[in-house]
C-alpha cells in the first residue's frame, strides 16, 4: 500500500486527507464506492504540519463536518498526488501494451517478418519516444512514425464496413473516428463508416463499440481482392 496525499481548495481554503493511492484512485475512477482508502481519519488544512481546519471551515466548505463524506467528496473533485513509484510503474506498463501490440500486429514491410518484442523495445528507447498516459490507440500512430525512423514497421490493419444506428451514434463516433477512411450520413440518420484496424485492436475496438451501442451495429470486414 502506497500513501500519498488528496487535496482541493475550496471557499479559499486548501483541504486534505491521507489516503491509500490504489484505493483513492479507484474509487475516483467510479471502480469503487467504499471510502476505505483513508489513511488517517482526519481532514487536514496541511497534512504535514498536521493542522486541522475549524468545524465552521468544514461546513461552510462542504455543507458537512462528517469524514468520510469530505474524504470522498476531496477525491472525487480534488486533485490525488502520485508518487514517482505509481508514475514509473505505469510507464512500464504502457511501454509493455505497445510492445505486446506491436509484436502482435507490426511487421517489417521490407521481408514480411513480424519484429520480435526484444527488437521493438530496443527501438522505443532508441526513438526516446515518449509513451503518455493515455489510451495506446490514441499514440499508435505517433508511436510507429518515430519508430519507422529507427526500423522499418508497418501495422498489419483489418478493414470493416460498419453501420451504426443513428440513436447510438453520438457515443460511437469518438470510437470509430480514429480509424476512419471514410464516412457517409444515411438519411435515415444511420452513420456508415469504413474503418481499418490495427489487428492487435480489433478485439477491443468492437469490445468498445459493442458496449455503447449494444450490439446493435452491423459489421462486415473488407477483404483485399487477390
Amino acid at each position: 500500500m502506497t500513501q500519498t496525499t488528496a487535496r482541493i481548495k475550496q471557499h479559499g481554503k486548501n483541504f486534505e486527507i491521507i489516503v491509500d493511492l490504489d484505493g483513492a484512485l479507484k474509487f475516483k475512477g467510479g471502480e469503487s464506492s467504499s471510502v476505505d482508502f483513508l489513511e488517517i481519519d482526519s481532514i487536514f488544512s496541511d497534512s504535514k504540519k498536521g493542522f486541522v481546519p475549524p468545524k465552521k471551515d468544514l461546513e461552510e466548505a462542504f455543507g458537512t463536518t462528517d469524514v468520510n463524506s469530505i474524504a470522498g467528496k476531496i477525491v472525487k473533485s480534488g486533485e490525488i498526488l502520485l508518487t514517482q513509484e505509481y508514475r514509473d510503474e505505469k510507464k512500464e506498463d504502457k511501454i509493455k501494451q505497445v510492445v505486446d501490440l506491436l509484436s502482435k500486429s507490426a511487421y517489417d514491410p521490407k521481408t514480411g517478418n513480424p519484429h520480435t518484442p526484444d527488437r521493438i523495445k530496443n527501438a522505443l528507447e532508441q526513438a526516446h519516444i515518449n509513451i503518455k498516459n493515455i489510451p495506446i490507440e490514441n499514440q499508435i500512430k505517433d508511436i510507429i512514425a518515430e519508430l519507422s525512423k529507427i526500423i522499418p514497421i508497418k501495422m498489419e490493419e483489418k478493414r470493416f464496413e460498419i453501420i451504426i444506428p443513428a440513436i447510438y451514434t453520438g457515443q460511437a463516433y469518438g470510437i470509430v473516428n480514429q480509424y476512419k477512411e471514410d464516412e457517409t450520413w444515411l438519411n435515415n440518420g444511420d452513420l456508415r463508416v469504413n474503418v481499418h484496424v490495427p489487428s492487435g485492436m480489433v478485439f477491443s475496438f468492437f469490445d468498445k463499440l459493442n458496449s455503447v451501442t449494444h450490439g446493435s451495429a452491423v459489421t462486415e470486414e473488407i477483404r483485399e481482392e487477390k
